[in-house]
């Protein structure tokens, strides 16, 4: 019984299956033989259109050939009563007339442009039509010079010319074409007329089979109703089943529950793992930041350090000399007050006032900010174009963006590259870049040699809080917030960008149209620091000129003998030039290679040579393993400090504490 019960629901769930396709393959089949029925009657309405417009323009072409005939006869008999009466304005009317068959003949040239069989009988008959109108004209000449006799010769030679009988011809030969044109384009009228007459029967035909099948589709709605019927009937038995299956999701519905509290317990921890990561991320950027900062600052120091000493050692018996050093030490004071400068008003620690800036002297005045913000690895390029022109901007704001598209930069350079600003002038139309008014521009342009960005990142680049930057390495708002501003300051912002080649950000903003004394000399001379090591031949490596000069000066003070080398590519020249050096004195952040990656590339051959590393730089200690157990000695430091680390790195001992130069001070 059981088996049979299964028998019987197949059976139904098959039939089911049928009656509902059914309904579906009819209708596709009666839209699919619909289309083709309004095809085939297009198709046939529009060949028997073509036909009709064939046979209208052959009508048409006979009509113009007749009118063109009739014209120049009636032409010619105007012109023979001209001869004989000598009448003006028959002469004129002959002219008018000839004119009129020279536009019916126009006319019929137009009218057969399509018709490649009637092109040489037309161009042969134009031809002709010329050359007789130049006989008839020669006629009306001599007439009107009182040339009668000679005229009345000269139209009588005419009337039988080989002129007059071309062009008879020829307006039989097009008659006779479009003639039996005309009858093939009859034939086809007729056969369109029969396809349409075929289509409509079809139709009718196609009419009577759709009643048939809406007939046959009601039939099968109610064997489809019926099934529904007994399909209820089983879906009540499925409810019972249903229900006992109730207890069971309940069961697991509770452990689902239970889940998703715990899921949503570990997901506020990940939360919250990840906002103190963000925090550490941020804080390691601050001290990026102030250990750039402060190796600038050291830098300065150790410029007005040592010049200051080496002033005080020379002040008495050269003059001259001390004066440089104090001149020295005075411009690396006045930096380091410039820069703290600039360090308030980017944390606009003063108040915020549009004024007219000089974009030139803006991008002067961030050079030091730029290059400790985004490394010594890359190379910065400044090119001032504006020649004069202002903005009209907030200039703390205005350093802050460009600061953000130097920081943007640098992460697309992954810290090494090229980085150019520069500033121009434009003249923009309206509507030519962005929502732009038309006027005078100031351009400032931030280009990379980075990565480069996709079109759909492109796309969505100035999207508040979207960035392709790792967690904690963006907030996505930088280019957002510069957008707002630029636009606030009525200019526009475009970003050109190229994957694998890098990015070019150019900034339109409107044109703004609107000594020291000398001191006294000590009395008391101060004595000389002794040197602690015999005069030795020192390689010094600092890119920074006036740490580079500062420190050539206080080794030859102390005695030694040094050679400058104002980039790290040029260390292993200067060492395979002079065989003697006997130490290296380097810079640990310099420009494309720091002074432990130089060190390291060092060919065999001089890699037993002693190594002091000089720096400025707060995040430098020497238990890295990039100064490989070579003395590091810090900005700024004293004379004294200098030959003690020069004596301890000649003698192989390495320097059991940095200097500092506050200490150093207070002991002399």
């Amino acid at each position: 019984m059981a088996n049979g019960e299964f028998i019987d629901t197949d059976e139904q769930g098959w039939r089911s299956a049928f009656t509902r396709a059914m309904p579906l393959v009819l209708v596709a089949l009666l839209i699919g033989s619909l289309g083709a029925l309004l095809y085939s009657a297009s198709n046939a309405s529009r060949d028997h259109e073509r036909a009709l417009a064939e046979q209208r323009r052959s009508f048409e072409i006979i009509a113009l050939a007749r009118a063109f005939e009739a014209k120049t006869a009636r032409a010619e008999v105007t012109l023979a009563r001209y001869v004989i009466s000598l009448d003006p304005d028959t002469g004129r009317l002959f002219q008018d007339q000839w004119r009129s068959a020279a536009s019916q003949l126009k006319a019929m040239n137009y009218a057969t442009k399509q018709a490649d069989w009637q092109r040489g009988n037309v161009n042969a008959l134009q031809y002709a039509f010329l050359q007789r109108g130049k006989t008839l004209n020669e006629i009306g000449l001599r007439t009107t010079y009182d040339q009668k006799m000679s005229a009345l010769g000269r139209f009588h030679q005419a009337g039988k010319s080989r002129d007059l009988l071309r062009i008879t011809a020829l307006l039989d030969r097009v008659i006779q074409a479009e003639n039996g044109r005309l009858r093939e384009r009859s034939m086809a009228v007729t056969l369109a007329g029969n396809r349409t007459e075929l289509v409509g029967q079809t139709s009718r035909l196609l009419g009577l089979v759709m009643l048939v099948c809406v007939l046959f589709a009601a039939w099968l709605a109610n064997i489809a109703f019926t099934e529904r019927h007994n399909a209820r009937r089983l879906a009540d038995m499925e409810t019972e089943r249903a229900d006992r299956l109730e207890g069971a999701v309940a069961a697991r519905t509770a452990e689902l529950s239970d889940a998703y509290l715990q899921l949503k317990q570990e997901s506020a921890e990940r939360e919250a793992a990840e906002e103190n990561l963000r925090q550490m991320h941020k804080m390691d950027a601050v001290g990026q930041l102030t250990g750039g900062i402060a190796h600038d600052f050291n830098n300065m120091l150790a410029v007005v350090v040592g010049g200051l000493e080496l002033a005080k050692r020379n002040i008495r018996l050269k003059p001259d000399e001390a004066g440089r050093h104090l001149d020295n030490a005075m411009e690396g004071a006045n930096r380091a007050a410039a820069l703290t400068r600039r360090l308030l008003a980017f944390a606009r620690a003063e108040p915020l006032l549009p004024s007219a800036v000089d974009p030139d002297s803006l991008l002067g005045g961030m050079v030091d900010l730029i290059d400790r913000t985004i490394g010594d690895q890359i190379r910065v390029a400044i090119t001032k174009e504006s020649r004069g022109w202002r903005i009209f901007v907030d200039q703390h704001q205005m350093e802050n963006a460009i600061l953000n598209l130097c920081v943007n930069a640098r992460d697309a350079m992954d810290g090494r590259g090229r980085l150019t600003l520069s500033t121009g002038q434009a003249i923009l139309g309206a509507g030519e870049i962005g929502d732009c008014a038309a006027g005078d521009y100031v351009t400032l342009n931030v280009t990379d040699d980075g990565c480069g960005m996709a079109p759909d990142v492109l796309k969505r680049v100035f999207e508040p809080f979207f960035t392709t930057k790792p967690i904690g390495k963006g907030t996505g708002l930088g280019l957002s917030q510069i957008f707002g501003f630029v636009r606030q300051c009525g200019g526009e912002i475009r970003i050109d960008s190229t994957p694998g080649e890098g990015t070019s950000v150019h900034l339109y903003l409107p044109r703004q149209i609107g000594a020291a004394g000398v001191g006294e000399n000590d009395d008391g001379a101060m004595e000389r620091t002794p040197v602690l090591h015999p005069p030795t031949r020192i390689l010094v490596v600092e890119d920074d000129p006036r740490v580079l000069n500062q420190t050539m000066a206080a080794l030859s003070e102390l005695g030694h003998l040094p050679i400058a080398c104002d980039h790290p590519s040029k260390a292993v020249r200067l060492l395979a030039n002079n065989a003697d050096i006997g130490l290296i004195i380097s810079d640990v952040l310099m420009p494309e290679m720091t002074g432990p990656e130089m060190i390291k590339a060092l060919p065999p051959q001089h890699r037993h040579l002693p190594v002091l590393f000089v720096t400025g730089y707060a995040g430098d200690t020497t238990e890295s393993a990039d100064f490989a157990g070579h003395d590091v000695l810090r900005k700024p430091y004293t004379l004294l400090a200098l030959g003690q680390a020069l004596s301890g790195a000649l003698s192989g001992q390495t320097l059991s504490e940095s200097h500092h130069p506050g200490t150093a001070a207070a002991a002399e």
